[in-house]
């Protein structure tokens, strides 16, 4: 069974591509079992995050992105992440409304992700989501994040290139946001770029850019290697689009030139086999330790008050450890 979903999964197919991706999202360990066969089959798509604040123009500007991609002759597969309500577990996943004009495209896969409580900006299940997209031949993958502020910025664990989307009159916003937000983009755009003050946005996130630069080589840190655009684009016009990817492109090549890419494999595998590591053995430890006498007793001296839950906890660990 496993084989021939392989098999239709690396031919392209759309409706096992969303199964699996349903499955993965639901945690199933088939799905993870699968993910696992693909992974050989990844490394050669280029991942491209879009954030920013929300009302910025994201999902118009993928739209804009699909479009001058496929007359390029390149397959796109989008993840976009949208906002898990805490009440319901629902999400308002809208923007497979707003790219509907590619649905129909066979070379254009689109999927819509609620972020079921992640903080980061992203869905658990992304990193997995993309793999399969990568592994089912797309040649250009785009996550766009909840984007909700500076808190969201997971996408750099995940994407090649990372472009930042912002809009004219948000100096306020612009100035709050932290550090972090600017070391992470590679590329700014600031959208709707046919209203007031685009101008005086560009020159305020240029000026912050510079600052954040100095700031970095003081500490040692500078990539002088690339130089951080801001491009201005207007996402219902299509104004912009071709000068973006162009930015785009060239963002590629330096990776690839300057040997950054094979360092960000393998931070990326590192993370990921960590990631899996604490997955296991917490389940093992977990599993384990429940069934033992000594975590049932501590249990019953935590709910009569007669312990606190930490220094419980503090017990626990040293048993695993065997340092008692």
């Amino acid at each position: 069974m496993n084989t021939e979903i392989l098999k239709k999964v690396l031919d392209g197919d759309f409706k096992t591509i969303a199964r699996l991706i349903t499955l993965i999202e639901d945690e199933n360990p088939k799905a993870i079992e699968i993910v696992s066969q693909l992974h050989k089959y990844t490394g050669k798509a280029h991942v491209v995050g879009i954030t920013g604040p929300p009302g910025v123009g994201k999902s118009c500007l993928i739209s804009r992105l699909i479009g001058e991609y496929r007359q390029r002759g390149k397959t796109v597969g989008v993840i976009a992440v949208d906002p898990t309500s805490p009440f319901t577990g629902g999400a308002i996943l809208g923007d497979r409304i707003r790219m509907c004009e590619h649905t129909l495209d066979k070379g254009v896969f689109i999927r819509s992700m609620g972020s079921r409580g992640s903080l980061g900006g992203l869905s658990r299940a992304t990193g997995n989501a993309i793999k399969v997209l990568d592994a089912s031949g797309k040649d250009i993958i785009i996550v766009e994040t909840i984007g909700i502020g500076q808190t969201q910025v997971d996408i750099v664990k995940y994407a090649h290139t990372v472009v930042i989307v912002l809009m004219p009159k948000m100096g306020d916003e612009i100035q709050a946001m932290k550090t972090g937000f600017y070391e992470i983009g590679d590329i700014f755009v600031v959208n709707k770029a046919d209203q007031e003050d685009v101008d005086k946005t560009v020159m305020l996130i240029e000026d912050m850019l510079m600052v954040e630069k100095n700031r970095l080589w003081d500490l040692g840190k500078a990539d002088l290697g690339w130089e951080k655009p801001v491009l201005k684009t207007v996402a219902l016009t299509g104004e912009g689009i071709n000068q973006l990817i162009e930015k785009i492109e060239e963002h590629k090549e330096y990776l690839v030139k300057s040997g950054l890419i094979e360092k960000f494999k393998e931070e990326k595998s590192e993370a990921e086999i960590l990631d899996a590591l604490t997955t296991k053995l917490q389940e093992y430890v977990l599993a384990n330790i429940k069934k033992t006498k000594e975590f049932k007793d501590l249990v019953k001296k935590t709910s009569k008050g007669e312990l606190d839950p930490f220094s419980a906890a503090s017990q626990l660990v040293r048993k695993i450890l065997r340092k008692e």
